[in-house]
């Protein structure tokens, strides 16, 4: 400014009228060659202003037009000021939210706004967000708020946000950008979170019922509809316009929402009714919608190891896991699902290791409780663990019950905070009595129980807190995981493992590939009916319980894209070009 400003008259009508603004900047006006690609924005940036500051009057006009794009009056309704600017159809979907901080004495901040339902469609997100009455953009808010409608809703659908969050102004950092307009805030995190879990609580609490709005095919929409070709699949709309063909190629055949394995009922042998009944009720339970505690800690190093889940997050893998279709186990480790027209083999041991951890952590604090028959004393599960443990071959066995109740003192030290944390239970007497319920429906292998004891003891970092969390809820992902039974495969070859005499077998020199020289009575029955038993539970569990889960709580990190837990191994297109048919 060339002079101090003035004063002046500014009575109502008064207007104030700003022209050539950039006459003096070459530079700029060079980059505004075409208003018709500045319009638009123009446009937008209007409209958010017009929905913020709901007692002004807002009109935008494009030069030469008759009538203005934009023109809100003033009105005390945000709702009717969204109304204006964005229609009747928007509003009508909208839910209002509010949020602060639970410490009304020294509260940190505070948000109001509305936010789209379940039944809002629309193609992009539209955010418009104010951090005290400034129009800014906050990326790590923006994407904490899709990945809860992507994760919630089904088919989501990009939402409508309007937030005005007020907080003290030390607290917001605008030194982000050059045109200041990306900020970012103090307690960001835990900020986010609070918004996240509100966010969420109202979209399960609208999500009961959905509209849907329907017409009437005509007749020439349902001959064409109906009508078949040998290159493709041609859908009408109803309106009768032709969509683009389907090539056979590209069709995908399969439905991520339907329940796996929803055709076995009928594979059964002669089963009572009461089985059947029973069944049923089991699977009903683990297939059900699950949800993870609202309320799951409050402490710091929690909430950054959380943060860095969604941070490491794979948007890609995200995609294949949240709309997979399961198809069946491949061998011991690898299971096969398919994506679109992909075909994948995914690690079940990796998978489910990471899922376990990520509920470690989310359930943190707010676990149900697992309670053993009969408690099981710490230093004969570290013994054993010992004496299993390859590594300690060499150390002899004083030295091993040495180990072992260092690490039982250890443990019967820190079991008021594991207790408390991962609702794992230790009594005074050095008995194991509960363990963590960390997944829905499932109960891990205790042939592993030793091992996961010894891990405890001598992997925890009990001294630093985020470390300690870190490596405590990976030893709980490791021992909930869904490692292969101990007991080998007996299908196949493998039945050759559960002989009675396998030194006379391998002496005779028989063929690995004579397995009709296999005796019924000479096969150890009553363990290759447990190892049967052992593998089908696992089988089972890997499509009833882990992929379910793994759809509505896995955050597959950016590692499994390169590590070989997700391998692409068919592509319909490819398949179509060598056989011509699918």
């Amino acid at each position: 400014m060339e002079n101090d400003p003035k004063p002046c008259a500014a009575v109502k009508g008064t207007q104030v009228m700003v022209e050539n603004l950039f006459y003096n900047m070459v530079a700029r006006r060079k980059t505004l060659q075409n208003s018709n690609d500045d319009y638009p924005k123009i446009v937008d940036f209007i409209s958010r202003f017009a929905v913020h500051h709901i007692n002004v009057n807002f009109s935008c006009r494009k030069h030469g037009a008759n009538r203005a794009d934009v023109h809100s009056g003033s009105t005390s309704s945000r709702l009717d000021a969204i109304r204006n600017v964005y229609g009747a159809s928007v509003v009508r979907d909208l839910m209002e939210i509010q949020v602060s901080d639970e410490n009304a004495v020294d509260e940190i901040f505070k948000m109001d706004g509305f936010i789209s339902n379940a039944n809002y469609v629309a193609k992009k997100t539209t955010m418009i967000l104010f951090i005290n009455d400034r129009l800014v953009d906050c990326t790590s808010l923006k994407r904490a708020t899709e990945f809860v409608y992507s994760a919630i809703l089904p088919q989501a659908s990009k939402p409508f946000i309007y937030m005005s969050i007020n907080l003290p102004p030390e607290h917001v950092d605008v030194n982000i950008h050059p045109t200041k307009k990306e900020v970012s805030l103090l307690n960001q995190e835990r900020i986010i979170e609070k918004i996240k879990d509100a966010i969420e609580e109202k979209l399960m609490n609208c999500n009961n019922t959905r509209i849907f709005q329907t017409q009437a095919l005509n007749s020439s929409a349902l001959t064409q509809a109906n009508t078949r070709k040998d290159k493709g699949t041609e859908v009408s709309t109803p309106t009768g316009e032709k969509s683009q063909k389907i090539p056979v190629s590209q069709m995908v055949r399969t439905d991520p929402r339907d329940p796996s394995g929803r055709l076995h009922t009928y594979w059964q042998g002669q089963t009572s009714n009461l089985e059947k009944k029973s069944g049923l009720v089991a699977v009903r339970n683990i297939v059900r919608s699950r949800r993870n505690p609202k309320d799951a800690g409050d402490l710091s190093s929690r909430h950054e190891l959380v943060t860095e889940i969604d941070y490491n997050l794979h948007p890609g893998l995200f995609d294949i896991v949240k709309n997979c279709t399961y198809v069946g186990v491949a061998d011991e480790v690898f299971a096969l699902i398919q994506h679109n027209t992909l075909l994948y083999l995914v690690n079940v041991v990796n998978v489910s290791k990471e899922l376990m951890y990520q509920q470690a952590l989310c359930r943190f604090g707010n676990f149900n409780a697992i309670q053993l028959s009969e408690p099981a004393p710490l230093l004969e599960l570290l013994t054993m663990a010992l004496k299993d443990d390859e590594s300690m071959s060499d150390v002899n066995e004083k030295e091993k019950l040495e180990i072992a109740e260092v690490n039982t003192e250890i443990l019967k030290e820190n079991a008021e905070m594991i207790n408390e944390y991962f609702s794992i239970h230790i009594d005074q007497g050095g008995n194991l009595t509960r363990l963590p319920v960390v997944l829905d429906q499932y109960t891990p292998d205790m042939d592993r129980l030793p091992e996961f004891m010894l891990t405890l003891g001598n992997d925890i970092a009990w001294d630093v807190e985020k470390e300690c969390f870190r490596t405590a809820a990976a030893a709980i992902g490791n021992f909930y995981a869904l490692h292969p039974p101990i007991l080998p495969n007996p299908s196949g070859k493998g039945i050759r493992l559960y002989k009675k005499n396998k030194d006379s077998m391998e002496s005779a020199g028989q063929a690995d590939n004579d397995l009709t020289s296999t005796d019924e009575d000479d096969i150890d029955q009553e363990l290759l009916a447990e190892a049967e038993a052992a593998w089908a539970q696992r089988e089972w569990t890997i499509q009833h319980v882990l992929f379910p889960s793994m759809r509505l709580f896995l955050k597959p990190p950016k590692s499994m894209a390169t590590d070989g837990t997700f391998v692409q191994i068919a592509s319909l297109d490819k398949l179509y070009k060598i056989f011509e048919r699918c």
